[in-house]
């Protein structure tokens, strides 16, 4: 039997280990698979895969940090001298600097980045120069370039951080959704029941409490209509982040203050808090290819989102959502009225939201496009090696 080929996958922190969780078992069928990520108190995710799925733990910062990024990038080189992979795949940002960076001085035949979204577009200054270098040396290092989405590769090329083909796997999105979980089974439903609010028109937002997501927008929208509408209620679901994305003072107070927002912090199962919604909300001012966009959909939600990378290409106008400037409260108040008094409008949505998940984004589908992409680049490989 011929030996398999080493893949390792890599991430900065342990939660986005979830993002590969439901590829691990077809993967491991192919592959060695070893999984690269900071410590951290998500890695049981992977405790059903055993011996079959290595873990390597090696400190990433999220943020810039010159001195433990240098002691990471030496961690990552010794562990690819060890452990020769024939390819490391790489996602978030600094696991692909610094991954991408590792392999490269390692010479690992194929590396590979997937971008799941880009900062540097929402930046300014200085801080946008050193974010779209730090982009382009990824992109560099890298032998192949994965946007999440169309809108992530058109800020890849328009803005020349790589001149490499930047290739759309499927219709985006490198995870893809499990649609007999994410649905309103019987049990699902019962807890939903129980979060329930009688009465009252429920917004939802999942997803990081944080500046870049649109939480004071949405806050201040949510404000002036529940004046308007007593009669509604808005849930954050999800953890505030004080150190790396604080919101402001004024929309903290409104929060706490104003009985008719639940922030009811990050939740390990938010299938019913969204089956107990009436309408999910992304007001974020950039994404890769949100996530949760597709979950809320997969569980029948109407949407309203923000015309942002991968959003806007989930949700197409007036089928299964609508569509917001970003960082703009008006058309957001707007927006969410009509949603709370239009049932006719609101239920044409909702009738079109999980259908349109199910043909473009149904997990086995999206899996399948990565192994086409893995077996093609790993292949040419193989073919040169044996020329």
């Amino acid at each position: 039997m011929a030996k398999k080929t080493k893949i390792i996958r890599a991430f900065t922190v342990s939660n986005s280990i979830s993002f590969i969780s439901g590829m691990l078992t077809v993967l491991t069928e192919r592959y060695d698979v070893a999984v690269v990520a900071s410590p951290g108190d998500c890695w049981d995710c992977l405790d059903g895969y055993g011996e079959h799925v290595g873990r390597i733990k090696v400190p990433m910062e999220r943020h810039i940090s010159p001195m433990k990024d240098l002691r990471s990038l030496l961690r990552l080189v010794r562990v690819f001298r060890r452990e020769k992979p024939g390819m490391v795949h790489s996602m978030t940002p600094k696991a692909g600097l610094l991954c991408m960076m590792a392999a490269w001085v390692c010479r690992v035949p194929v590396r590979v980045h997937t971008f799941t979204g880009l900062v540097f577009p929402t930046a300014t200054g200085l801080t946008r120069q050193i974010l779209m270098l730090t982009d382009r040396i990824t992109c560099a290092c890298a032998t192949h370039v994965i946007p999440e989405g169309e809108g992530v590769r058109r800020d890849l090329l328009d803005n020349s951080i790589t001149r490499k083909p930047a290739r759309v796997l499927g219709y985006g999105n490198c995870q893809g959704i499990d649609l007999k979980r994410y649905d309103r089974t019987p049990e699902v439903m019962a807890e939903a029941n129980r979060l329930r609010a009688d009465g009252v028109f429920t917004f939802i937002a999942v997803g990081r409490v944080v500046g870049d997501k649109g939480i004071h927008e949405l806050v201040a929208a949510f404000r002036r209509l529940n004046l308007e509408m007593p009669s509604t209620r808005l849930l954050l679901v999800g953890r505030f982040e004080p150190e790396l994305d604080p919101i402001r003072k004024g929309t903290i107070d409104e929060i706490d203050a104003n009985p008719a927002i639940e922030a009811v912090g990050q939740q390990t199962d938010v299938r019913p808090w969204l089956a107990s919604a009436d309408c999910s909300v992304l007001a974020s001012y950039r994404e890769g290819f949100p996530n949760v966009v597709i979950e809320a959909g997969a569980m029948g939600l109407p949407q309203i989102v923000t015309d942002i990378n991968g959003a806007n290409e989930i949700i197409v106008e007036g089928k299964n959502g609508t569509i917001v400037p970003p960082r703009d409260v008006d058309a957001l108040y707007r927006v969410m009225r009509r949603m709370a008094t239009d049932a006719s409008w609101r239920e044409s949505l909702a009738s079109n939201a999980r259908e349109m998940v199910a043909c473009r984004y149904e997990q086995s589908f999206v899996s399948q496009c990565l192994y086409d992409f893995y077996n093609e680049i790993l292949g040419k490989v193989r073919d040169s090696r044996t020329d």
